[in-house]
């Protein structure tokens, strides 16, 4: 039996993997023991097989027949360095996913290297402005937007899409924010003023400003088109290739194998050194895209860049990304880089290869209102966490004006909440009762920096309608407490036990509810893992949230 797709699904008999197997676990159920095959492989090169001749495994990269074939050209006595992969042996564990919450996600946080273990100050509540204005923003709306999310205790305010124009645009002409990237030049149609003022304006606050950007869309009416004829994406006939989506004759794609990523680290290091950026959301497809179906259309095949072929130019393009974001971070460590699923090429798509590089990942795009939006969200960080770490993980679109926009903040506290919306429409109360969960989760994070863990609770499964769901987030290491998430969606039942893992058991330890902070048990942590706390629910669709600290 094996683990797979970010080991939550039980497969038995010969497997090949692909960009949704950062991690495989081969168990033998009858002598309760196993293998670990880890993956560092970015995107589609990434190729995984588990018993495919019934005897081998193989972690690495893709194969030259497969859709996504690699390739890579060494001249005589030149030298390359392979992405990292990683095995581990484990025995006498009849739980096959304990070992990845365990000792994989430890390796994972402690030794990969990942951006978030670098960084000091992890956000917890962040807005983004692209539901419900998408491109129709100005400064008028982002001054009243950021003073209402300030009100409501955000951290990070993220101006999305429509900031920006062509150089020489005719501002009379309206252009969806589609047609207009490349320049990246302030539209002074919605800021006349630019963007310093908004952004100050926005610290002024108490929050750090962030921004849009497409990495590698260029508009081909753009002066960037213009001056850098050399650095487009090609497909086979020689022509202009845009990657994100096939048959767009508007739109090229630039190419990471060529000087694209020096000119990028320019536009993206401008905006942090000069205007104060602190979170950079860096979008659509540079190697391939989530909506194209035909695989030719992926990497480049252009002669004269880095790249010998279309099949080198694969992992070659992954490999000049995250070196840029490397590059970006080493003059700006504390910044975070939302690198999109779409940039990593594929639907919900996230791996190791992201993480060693970018702090996050906006995995989704989700529109519904609660209860099934919020179950969507809990589900999609289930399925990808904890093989990737939870703080990740950034889940859209969460409305901050839906009407139970406070059961969403319960449900994204086990990822990096992030939400959007109107925040203008909250009342003074529901504002006040925003701020109050947005204090709790930063003092959570500042008395165990539980962004860094994530537990499955023991009796509970993947979220599912007509059950109750949850998750823990104890840190692990210093064993002091965490957080702990439940969720009641739409089951017969109104009570649950509440079992926590990773406490010291021996030690007593005192549960209290969010955000006010009222005693609701104190036991041991020997008695929390084996016989919990209750929870009671009277609605059929709601949640809570419980902070676990441990007592002198």
């Amino acid at each position: 039996m094996l683990l797979a797709n970010y080991a939550r699904q039980r497969r038995i008999g010969p497997y090949l993997g692909n960009w949704d197997d950062p991690v495989v676990v081969v168990h033998d159920i009858f002598n309760s023991r196993g293998l670990v095959l880890g993956n560092e492989t970015p995107g589609v090169t990434k190729r995984t097989a588990v018993n495919l001749d019934g005897n081998t495994v193989t972690v690495g990269l893709t194969y030259p027949d497969q859709d996504y074939g690699f390739r890579k050209w060494l001249k005589p006595g030149q030298s390359w360095d392979t992405p990292w992969t990683f095995i581990g042996l484990y025995r006498d564990s009849h739980d096959p996913f304990a070992v990845v919450q365990g000792a994989v996600a430890d390796f994972v946080r402690k030794h990969m290297g990942i951006r978030l273990a670098k960084i000091k100050n992890k956000p917890v509540f962040v807005y983004n402005t692209w539901v419900p204005f998408q491109d129709r923003i100005d400064e008028k709306l982002v001054h009243e937007l950021a003073e209402a999310a300030a009100e409501c205790g955000i951290e990070e305010f993220i101006i999305d899409a429509g900031w920006f124009t062509l150089a020489g645009n005719d501002s009379s002409v309206e252009k969806s924010w589609f047609k207009q990237c490349g320049d990246w030049r302030i539209d002074p149609g919605k800021f006349p003023r630019g963007l310093k003022p908004v952004f100050d304006h926005i610290k002024q606050l108490g929050m750090k400003p962030g921004l849009w950007i497409s990495l590698g869309t260029v508009a081909k009416t753009s002066k960037t088109f213009a001056e850098f004829p050399q650095y487009w994406v090609r497909d086979q006939e020689g022509e202009i290739l845009y990657l994100h989506q096939a048959g767009d004759p508007d739109n090229a794609s630039g190419c990471f194998s060529t000087g694209w990523p020096d000119h990028m680290r320019e536009v993206i290091s401008k905006y942090i050194h000069e205007y104060g950026l602190a979170y950079a959301k860096l979008d659509l497809a540079v190697v391939t895209s989530p909506y194209t179906y035909d695989k030719r259309i992926s990497g480049c095949y252009a002669n004269g860049h880095l790249h010998k072929d279309r099949e080198e130019a694969l992992l070659m393009s992954f490999e000049k990304l995250y070196a840029m974001f490397d590059q970006v971070h080493e003059s700006a460590p504390e910044v975070f880089i939302d690198c999109t699923f779409e940039t990593v090429g594929k639907l919900q798509a996230i791996d190791y290869a992201m993480c060693k590089h970018a702090e996050g990942n906006w995995l989704s795009n989700f529109y519904e209102p609660t209860p099934v939006g919020n179950l969507r969200v809990r589900q999609m960080a289930w399925w990808r966490s904890p093989a990737i770490p939870a703080a990740s993980l950034v889940i859209g679109n969460p409305r901050m004006d839906d009407p139970d926009a406070i059961l969403y903040i319960k449900s994204l506290a086990g990822t990096l909440p992030i939400l959007l919306g109107d925040p203008r429409k909250l009342s003074k109360a529901t504002r006040a009762e925003f701020k109050r969960y947005a204090d709790w989760l930063r003092m959570m994070q500042q008395r165990y920096d539980y962004m860094m863990y994530r537990q499955d609770l023991p009796g509970f499964g993947e979220p599912a309608a007509g059950a109750w769901d949850g998750w823990a987030r104890i840190n692990t290491d210093t064993r002091f407490g965490g957080i702990v998430g439940v969720f009641r969606h739409g089951a017969i039942e109104d009570s649950r036990k509440i079992a926590v893992p990773g406490l010291d058991a021996g030690r007593r330890y005192q549960v209290s509810s969010a955000p006010e902070g009222k005693p609701v048990a104190t036991m041991t942590g020997h008695e929390l893992m084996n016989k919990g706390f209750p929870v009671q629910g009277d609605k059929l669709y709601d949640g809570w949230l419980f902070e676990v600290r441990r007592l002198p």
